[in-house]
């Protein structure tokens, strides 16, 4: 992979970098053929270069069983996160989870009977429990009908365009479906925005009310490399399962590569765990992933007029990876275009250009904006004068 030394603003970027206005950039195309796998619609996603790398069906409208439940943990993290829950706090759950019959998943929870939130959360992730997804709802939103409501605002603003809830734990509805694609949008984003929960997905078992039950998710068994996510099942759904595993990323010490498989629609549970393990294998054996740029360090440093300071330090904010075909990375190229001139004043974060990321047939993979990596304050009336002819000057 080759770097260019001098940086204009007629150079272009020709490398795979990912995009922060979106979560996933370009698919990348691997020169060996996804497996053949029997689910209705998958996908198969790269979360650390945020990357489709296949997929079948992926904007098919399916049912999400269960998997409905990411989209409730999310918005209870997120709370969880600003605080304005705790785990340690009690809940007295409405006659609402009596509605739970008893061929569903459920934790057990009775109705005004204390339970505290750590309870409620791990039963809704282990245990899938319906009526822990109820209680929760109602404690965060108020009701059942205002979390729905949440829900659906959270999943457009996440870009889950083919999405609409209509219940906070995956019952059948023809209003309540989503995507293959779009739970994979969900799946990335609850583990890059609550890495601090997102444990909670791969503990095999949990007790409440001296009632053992296992993680549905049978891969946290078979493979040590999977930490979650989460299974789902309704007659009309199929046997549906999201499995994320997380390997060493080659020649990054400290570095792990996650992957993201999501499988909807399977026939049987043999087969969503099999086409799981199948597929990740896949996007282990068949794509490398390489990091491009440490976030925060200096690419660059070009002019700047009209600023306290006659140059600015230009980068991105966060580490960024590529991943590509298997053998490919060291055919690539990567480059970034300046939004020339750079007029002062320049604040910390402030995009100031593009880079963008190109295989070596000329087709692009990723984007993602160049900032500034410290801030250069306006000078005084003297030296904006100064410079301001410079441009005049240039110009001509």
């Amino acid at each position: 992979m080759t770097f260019p030394v001098a940086f204009s603003r007629s150079a272009l970027l020709t490398a795979a970098l990912t995009s922060y206005a979106s979560l996933f950039s370009l698919q990348a195309a691997a020169q060996v053929p996804p497996p053949a796998v029997t689910a209705h619609s998958w996908v198969l996603i790269d979360a650390t270069s945020n990357q489709i790398l296949a997929s079948g069906n992926p904007d098919e409208r399916v049912e999400p069983a269960s998997l409905t439940k990411l989209v409730t943990a999310y918005l209870v993290f997120e709370a969880l996160a600003d605080k304005k829950i705790s785990m340690d706090q009690t809940v007295l759950p409405s006659e609402a989870v009596r509605r739970v019959h008893t061929d569903e998943s459920r934790m057990f929870i009775e109705a005004n009977k204390p339970v505290t939130v750590h309870d409620l959360v791990y039963g809704m992730i282990i245990q899938s429990g319906n009526d822990a997804a109820i209680a929760l709802a109602e404690l965060v939103g108020g009701s059942e009908s205002n979390f729905v409501t949440m829900m659906n605002a959270a999943a457009l603003k996440m870009g889950m365009t083919h999405t609409h809830f209509a219940d906070v734990n995956g019952m059948p509805d023809p209003q309540h479906y989503t995507s293959a694609g779009d739970l994979g949008i969900v799946s990335a984003r609850l583990i890059r925005d609550f890495p601090q929960y997102y444990g909670i997905f791969s503990i095999k078992e949990f007790t409440y009310n001296k009632i053992k039950q296992p993680n549905r998710n049978r891969l946290l068994w078979i493979d040590p490399t999977v930490d979650g996510l989460k299974t789902g099942h309704t007659e009309a759904a199929g046997y549906c399962l999201i499995a994320s595993a997380k390997r060493p990323l080659a020649g990054a010490d400290g570095v792990d590569r996650r992957l993201v498989s999501v499988m909807m629609g399977e026939p049987s549970e043999h087969n969503r765990v099999q086409d799981s393990m199948k597929m990740l294998e896949y996007g282990y054996s068949a794509y490398d992933e390489v990091r491009l740029f440490h976030g925060g360090q200096a690419l660059a440093t070009p002019r700047v007029y009209k600023g306290t300071a006659s140059q600015v330090k230009v980068g991105v904010q966060l580490d960024q990876f590529v991943t590509v075909p298997k053998g490919a990375a060291a055919k690539t190229k990567t480059a970034f275009a300046l939004n020339e001139p750079l007029i002062a004043p320049i604040a910390v974060g402030q995009q100031v250009g593009t880079a963008k990321v190109m295989s070596d047939d000329g087709k692009e993979i990723a984007s993602v904006p160049v900032v500034a990596l410290n801030a250069v304050p306006q000078a005084g009336i003297l030296g904006r004068l100064w410079d301001s002819a410079l441009l005049m000057f240039q110009k001509k």
